[in-house]
């Protein structure tokens, strides 16, 4: 949809639609000088970029990773996979050692095609959607309807399919964790930030979650799609997506016993407060 992307049989950079030119091509025609063009990849390149990065990394840097939480596509498919992975074996990921309760649900073996043949699917259409950040989308989904693939295309997709179904089945949360880049500055920016947001834990009030989902345990860690524990110390949970479900299980297991969720956002002088507490714990 050329919404970023960068065509290679144009040399085009395209954003929300539109071509984006640094003016190199008024200084071949010479309609510019070079202090010019200079200046223009300075104002339509450099400038519009770190202007990007550093506003991404503000955010970051007060909320953590509120992109991988809200806006991050691979992301969803991990909730997604998750989902029906835990509807074939009960667990959130291959590598879990026990099942992941969730309510009366129990594991059911036809739902396993469903799952490998999802990985599948969705890692052939994110080899295309590799493919085209470099090639027009027309060219290669058309080529791909017409049979008419050129070797390299072909090619391309066939490993990225197998690379991306391979993440996606066996590694979706290792490579949420320490794989993404973007997810790993955001992390990086959230840590050195103690006024960032984190999920704050009454622990006065631990007691309470050994009946918050009896007989099951606590419901925020079997929400958790990262497969983390919500009512850990911050430098425990790096790679928090603030996705938040981990609050709405726990005020929802909490309400159905007439108490107040136990988990809360805090952001701010509330947020240092949660983490010298924990260093006070942590002494003790």
């Amino acid at each position: 949809m050329n919404l970023l992307r960068f065509d290679l049989y144009e040399t085009q950079l395209w954003v929300l639609g539109f071509r984006w030119s640094l003016g190199i091509e008024a200084l071949t025609r010479g309609e510019a000088t070079a202090m010019q063009t200079a200046a223009s990849i300075l104002v339509r390149g450099f400038l519009p970029a770190i202007a990007l990065v550093v506003t991404f990394l503000l955010v970051a840097y007060r909320f953590g990773r509120l992109y991988c939480g809200w806006l991050c596509p691979h992301f969803s498919l991990v909730e997604l996979l998750n989902d029906v992975l835990h509807r074939a074996s009960g667990k959130l990921s291959l590598w879990d050692t026990s099942p992941t309760p969730r309510g009366q649900r129990q594991p059911q073996a036809h739902w396993w095609p469903v799952y490998v043949l999802l990985c599948a699917v969705m890692g052939f259409v994110w080899a295309i959607t590799l493919l085209t950040y470099l090639l027009p989308p027309a060219v290669i989904w058309g080529n791909l309807v017409h049979g008419s693939l050129t070797a390299n295309q072909a090619r391309f997709l066939g490993i990225g399919t197998l690379v991306f179904s391979l993440e996606l089945l066996l590694a979706r949360h290792l490579f949420c964790r320490f794989g993404c880049a973007v997810g790993l500055f955001q992390s990086l920016a959230w840590m050195a930030n103690p006024k960032g947001m984190v999920v704050a834990f009454a622990r006065e009030r631990a007691r309470e979650c050994r009946t918050c989902d009896a007989p099951h345990g606590s419901a925020c860690d079997h929400a958790c799609p990262m497969r983390l524990n919500p009512r850990n110390i911050k430098r425990m949970m790096f790679s928090c997506a603030q996705c938040g479900q981990c609050l709405s299980a726990c005020e929802t297991s909490q309400g159905a016993q007439n108490r107040s969720s136990s988990l809360e956002w805090v952001v701010g002088l509330d947020a240092v407060r949660e983490t010298l507490r924990q260093r006070k714990e942590d002494r003790q």
